[in-house]
């Protein structure tokens, strides 16, 4: 019987962001905060994405979980801002899958 092959934290980080980019308003999302190099209220979201409240706060929940973003709250708003340390990691990781399969 064959071994089965196990997974690396890489692959499964990687599965992560792929996963948190994988929504059109989510990619929204980060591509709003990338282009303003600064942070935004959610409340401000809420007005210009065709989506409820309680859903972008679930989408910002999944990209946060990914750690592509980062929180801050004030009270009574929360503050949101791309997580660059985060972000230059996943760039990396793409940046070696494509190197990679570029050699194939």
């Amino acid at each position: 019987m064959k071994k089965k092959t196990e997974l690396s934290i890489e692959t499964t980080e990687m599965a992560r962001v792929l996963k948190a980019l994988g929504h059109p308003v989510r990619l929204y999302i980060i591509q709003k905060l990338s282009k303003m190099n600064a942070c935004c209220y959610s409340g401000d979201l809420v007005d210009e994405i065709p989506v409820g409240r309680s859903t972008l706060s679930q989408h910002l929940k999944e990209l946060k979980f990914a750690g592509l973003i980062q929180g801050e709250v004030e009270p009574p708003y929360i503050k949101y801002c791309l997580n660059k340390g985060n972000w230059e990691e996943a760039r990396k990781m793409f940046n070696e899958l494509f190197t990679e399969n570029e050699q194939l």
